[in-house]
């Protein structure tokens, strides 16, 4: 399958500028570039679904360039609904610096920013260089702008489209850039890019956009909403990514498949009869964990995960390590202690039962469990020698309730 025919079947074209960029694409030799802004210190699960064109392109033969916007970061593309807020220079350059590292240790491509050329411009050079090759109506009608024109849109974030498109002008000048591709919200950005190539240089240009990686109900992954899947494992550790892909939706498994991996057509179709006909065995979304964790941490990271979902379900907390018990459970409530304890007493203290008449009930029902195993002795002391690892207790409040004591 050639490279143009396998994106249309992935799902990842949506917007073309030109019928010739099939054939373009399927020739090979083409330097394109991606970019993002640095508005985190880490890319999450929406950036790597893009950028991973990068290397099904360069697989084809083409030649990638990943854009780290330091310029355009600074000034923030138009949200949808309201202005963005403006971060900081500083965090702006703590962003970039991150992301590049990240970049470039996950796709290994050249990365620039566009901070590099744009920071000695000034503005009567920005007007006369620029601005003149960008009529206002033109702007205007941008879906990207015209989307905000009832709430209002301030000149800085008007000026973004114009910012793009001259990171597009000089890539072309300076790296024979010849291609932008982004996700479908940017075809304004990359149509002014297009336009200004062919008004300043006389030249074409070219550019195509893909759907964005979103959820059953058409929100697209980020990290506006606090739930962002973030590729830095130490924001989002290799365990709780299992977790969100074996627990995606079932009628998005498959598209997630082919966005997010390189398995073959022919992989993909038997997982889709997998998923239709025997969904409670989840073989498609397993798949799609182990093939992303794998490519981002690596396949111990991955069979790590599994070992940390199995010893959860089974309740055989002992057989996890350290590393694997604090990515466990990070994100349940702590307590700390430094002596022994009576567990009914503890269980008051760390706020796991109301009051002692509650703990007691709790120990003689069978309702808690230290370590994986149950307790339901009221007079079970809780001791150095408890610990796992010399260091935590995992508690557990019925079936689900999970605390991590640490014994300093």
């Amino acid at each position: 399958m050639k490279i143009f025919d396998e994106l249309k079947w992935r799902g990842l074209i949506k917007d073309v500028s030109s019928p010739d960029i099939e054939e373009k694409l399927n020739n090979g030799g083409m330097t394109f570039y991606i970019g993002t802004d640095p508005t985190g210190d880490s890319m999450h699960i929406g950036h790597f679904s893009s950028f991973l064109i990068s290397k099904r392109l360069k697989d084809a033969g083409h030649n990638p360039i990943l854009l780290v916007g330091g310029a355009t970061g600074l000034i923030g593309d138009p949200k949808p609904d309201a202005e963005r807020a403006m971060i900081t220079k500083e965090e702006v350059e703590h962003n970039f610096n991150c992301l590049k590292k990240q970049a470039e240790n996950i796709f290994g491509f050249e990365v620039v920013n566009n901070y590099d050329w744009s920071k000695d411009l000034n503005f009567i050079d920005f007007l006369r260089e620029y601005g003149k090759f960008f009529n206002v109506n033109y702007m205007l009608n941008k879906d990207i702008v015209a989307r905000r024109l009832d709430t209002g849109i301030t000149y800085t974030e008007f000026s973004y489209m114009i910012m793009q498109a001259l990171d597009f002008d000089w890539l072309y000048q300076n790296k024979n850039c010849v291609l932008q591709v982004a996700g479908q919200d940017q075809w304004g950005n990359i149509t002014a890019g297009i336009d200004l190539i062919r008004k300043k240089q006389g030249k074409e240009a070219y550019g195509f956009t893909m759907p964005l990686l979103t959820k059953k109900d058409g929100t697209k992954f980020g990290k506006t909403n606090g739930q962002a899947i973030w590729l830095d494992r130490n924001k989002t550790s290799p365990y709780e990514m299992y977790q969100f892909f074996v627990n995606v939706e079932d009628e998005k498994v498959i598209d997630y498949l082919k966005f997010l991996t390189f398995l073959s057509k022919e992989e993909i179709e038997e997982l889709e009869k997998s998923n239709n006909e025997n969904p409670h065995l989840r073989e498609a979304h397993k798949k799609l964990a182990e093939e992303v964790i794998t490519f981002l941490h690596g396949h111990e990271a991955y069979e790590e995960a599994v070992r940390i979902t199995e010893a959860l379900f089974s309740g055989n907390i002992k057989e996890l390590n350290v590393n694997e018990i604090e990515n466990a459970f990070k994100d349940v409530p702590n307590f700390d202690i430094t002596e022994d304890k009576n567990l009914v007493d503890l269980l008051v203290e760390a706020k796991i039962c109301s009051s002692k008449r509650e703990a007691r009930e709790f120990v003689s029902n069978n309702s808690i469990s230290v370590n994986g195993d149950k307790v339901n002795d009221l007079e079970f002391m809780i001791t150095k020698s408890t610990t796992l690892g010399d260091k935590y207790i995992v508690i557990r409040r019925g079936k689900k309730q999970y605390y991590l004591v640490k014994y300093a």
